[in-house]
């Protein structure tokens, strides 16, 4: 096969985590790549290493103030990044900066055809905004892959789809008035799970109203309601025209999941990663860059990502 799903593996993004126990430890790496090797996917995979972000390309999502901060924790290897749920430790601000130079690496593959869909499964920590740690995210790769994107690549109108368990409002609320960041977000209602946010009126502000799609889903919807949620952001994103597609498909949406109430099985991550190869192939020459994100049962997460790369490798063998 001319045209591989690349995927990105390595120690430098599997030790992003918080210990051994924790429900985002560095497990989590290793147990996907295990099931994913299972699948037998030889030849229509190719693994890629990790790479370092540097201080310029965080800054183009995140304050400078923030990045200093993280640098000062990271080198006392103690104290929280935010109110309580994100805890430094030696080391992180390297970590964190392996896992968004990863994402900005599978964004320069696939502007520069070496692949059309890329997959970083310790990726995707869309709490974190511009300025604060939040949710186990501590830098938010997927912030800085959009402003990334168009500084490096000219690229403007980019789609940002989500259907991890959580809203991922790092990503909203950092591109609220943006009117060319077009998301759609599918996600447990925020009265249930936190961060809170993501109210199905929460359509972006000022020029930027009606460009944000949150679907808010009661706990214990499955597959039957996310087909029904997920013509929803089909429909949109055709309508939006999209140049690039970024992917957020954590696997805490899934049935079994220790902390949140969706009942999903990884048969709508396939979906979702199927019809958005559709919708790039029509749009967006082909490309889009998934990560991993949420996902805090280890056989689900296997599961779900490994139907992700599946759907991206089944959709390039028609291409």
């Amino acid at each position: 096969m001319s045209n591989p799903v690349f995927v990105y593996r390595g120690d430098a993004i599997a030790h992003y985590g918080f210990g051994e126990g924790h429900p985002f430890g560095p497990d989590r790496h290793d147990v996907f790549y295990a099931e994913l090797d299972r699948a037998g996917l030889n030849g229509l995979v190719e693994y890629q290493g990790t790479r370092r972000a540097t201080v310029d390309e965080l800054a183009l999502f995140h304050t400078p103030d923030y990045i200093d901060q993280v640098s000062k924790l990271s080198h006392e290897g103690s104290g929280f990044l935010d109110g309580g749920d994100t805890p430094a430790f030696p080391g992180v601000f390297e970590v964190t900066s392996d896992v968004v130079g990863t994402t900005l690496a599978a964004v320069d593959a696939v502007m520069s055809g070496k692949t059309n869909r890329a997959f970083i499964p310790i990726a995707g920590l869309h709490h974190a905004a511009r300025d604060a740690a939040a949710g186990f995210c501590v830098f938010n790769d997927c912030g800085v892959a959009v402003e990334y994107l168009r500084k490096n690549y000219g690229i403007q109108r980019i789609a940002y789809v989500d259907i991890d368990a959580h809203h991922g409002d790092g990503v909203f609320y950092g591109f609220e008035n943006d009117p060319n960041l077009i998301f759609a977000d599918v996600h447990e209602d925020g009265r249930y799970l936190y961060p809170g946010t993501g109210a199905e009126d929460e359509t972006g502000r000022g020029k930027a109203k009606g460009t944000k799609l949150n679907i808010p889903m009661q706990p214990g919807a499955g597959d039957d309601e996310f087909d029904v949620a997920w013509e929803r952001v089909e429909a949109y994103l055709v309508a939006a025209r999209p140049e690039f597609i970024i992917f957020q498909c954590g696997a805490d949406s899934l049935a079994g999941d220790p902390i949140t109430h969706l009942s999903y099985s990884e048969e709508a991550h396939a979906k979702a990663a199927s019809r958005l190869c559709k919708i790039a192939d029509e749009f967006c020459n082909g490309r889009v860059v998934a990560t991993g994100g949420g996902g805090y049962n280890r056989d689900n997460l296997a599961r779900a990502w490994t139907r992700v790369v599946e759907s991206f490798a089944a959709a390039a063998t028609t291409d």
